[in-house]
């Protein structure tokens, strides 16, 4: 599908796109990548990479003219701090840059989009998975309530665009459950759990505090199991479909704390727990059957090796990596 295809990846400097770079110059594609405030991160002559601003109107038209397919993997995102103390920060850019995205791939006549939903827009199931067609059964969790919402509007237009208008753009909407690896945001101020945990065992922090009370349970997948159930769907799905990509496991952040220390065979680690700090919901759990069904895919990478590569990657580059 594509090899010789054009493919625009916006977000080039993001987990999903620095991930996704590579993948698809395996496969042939002529790729055209966007950057915003930060450099290119994956150095290779074969990227076509144009900076753009992708909340005004005239970037976005600019950089999807001639392309076959887009994958909308740019997002104004942060960690649990940003979000409870500055909610709207993750609803205003995000729906102007989603909003005239699909406005132009459209009129470009893209002949496919992929747009990066989120398990933060489902609403509360307690402690069972969440599946796709819950989406709309009721609010987010309050927590969520702005970037949930701001989602599921994205996804209604991904809809519109694919079934309600003429001529139709096909769109893939890829709900995720929290994706880890490689080229993450390990910024302390930024990072989601993961990462946090990751960079913090790899610089041999100790004392440790952790946010919360460490039993929060959440479904991580790696990087590599995500690109492939992402372009799996991609290469399948026809018109609209939105569809879980997740490991289908969940656990406790306290556990991946162990694990990680374990890994780095650190002893005498001494770790706390502040429940001052802002949490977020006790379990977000999304159902992975249905890609599995539908499409065949189902994660591989156990969650220790998914953990051991991502420290080691952290060790070899974080100390120059700028996210």
């Amino acid at each position: 599908m594509f090899d010789g295809a054009r493919v625009l990846i916006t977000g080039a400097t993001g987990l999903i796109g620095c991930n996704l770079i590579p993948r698809l110059l395996a496969e042939g594609a002529a790729v055209r990548a966007t950057l915003f405030r930060s450099p290119a991160i994956i150095p290779d002559t074969r990227v076509e990479y144009v900076p753009v601003d992708l909340t005004r109107a005239e970037d976005c038209a600019r950089v999807v003219q001639g392309m076959d397919f887009v994958f909308m993997c740019a997002a104004n995102t942060s960690g649990a701090a940003v979000m409870a103390n500055t909610p709207l920060s993750h609803v205003t850019p995000n729906v102007l840059m989603n909003t005239l995205m699909l406005q132009a791939a459209w009129e470009a006549g893209v002949k496919r989009f992929c747009f990066i939903s989120s398990s933060a827009a489902y609403p509360p199931s307690g402690d069972r998975p969440v599946r796709e067609d819950e989406m709309f059964a009721g609010d987010p969790y309050d927590i969520y309530f702005p970037v949930g919402w701001m989602k599921r509007y994205v996804e209604v237009l991904c809809r519109t665009y694919a079934e309600k208008i003429t001529p139709a753009m096909p769109c893939v909407v890829i709900r995720p459950s929290n994706i880890y690896g490689p080229y993450d945001k390990f910024n302390p101020k930024t990072s989601h759990v993961t990462a946090a945990l990751v960079r913090r065992v790899a610089v041999e922090e100790n004392p440790m505090a952790i946010w919360g009370t460490g039993n929060d349970v959440r479904d991580l997948i790696y990087i590599d199991d995500f690109i492939d159930g992402m372009l799996t769907v991609f290469r399948e799905a026809r018109g609209f479909e939105a569809i879980n990509i997740a490991s289908g496991q969940g656990v406790r952040v306290r556990d991946v704390l162990d694990m990680l220390i374990d890994i780095a065979d650190q002893r005498n680690v001494t770790v706390t727990y502040d429940t001052t700090k802002p949490q977020m919901i006790p379990i977000r759990l999304i159902d992975a059957s249905l890609a599995e069904q539908r499409y065949g895919f189902r994660a591989t990478t156990p969650l220790r090796e998914g953990l051991a590569r991502t420290l080691d990657w952290f060790r070899a580059h974080g100390a120059g990596h700028p996210r």
